[in-house]
């Protein structure tokens, strides 16, 4: 079946950069928009990053400028760049393909000094 795998998760400087994977396997990847969600401790889920599967993506307020999102349909993954980290961001980062609303197990972001 469908299995979202996110990796690059860990701690970081304020200021500083991560980049995040989510290898996709079990479906056409291509015909799929793809999300990336975070979750930091006592907040609701919130949308972040969103790529169509034709490459238009939309952002957050919050993120726009510092993320950007990225597809690799050859490779079935979807990126997070992350750039200019504050200590707002850390939560836990979780990858959903749409239709079909499935999710990873998500990645610990930890923006620190």
């Amino acid at each position: 079946q469908v299995q979202l795998v996110e990796s690059g998760g860990g701690l970081v400087q304020p200021g500083g950069s991560l980049r995040l994977s989510c290898a996709a396997s079990g479906m056409i990847f291509s015909i799929y928009a793809m999300r990336w969600y975070r979750q930091a401790p006592g907040k609701q889920r919130e949308l972040v990053a969103a790529i169509s599967r034709r490459g238009v993506t939309n952002y957050a307020d919050s993120v726009k400028g510092r993320l950007t999102i990225s597809r690799d349909n050859a490779k079935s993954t979807v990126y997070l760049q992350m750039n200019s980290l504050k200590s707002e961001d850390t939560a836990v980062y979780y990858c959903n393909s749409s239709p079909g609303d499935c999710w990873g197990q998500g990645t610990q972001i930890t923006v620190s000094s």
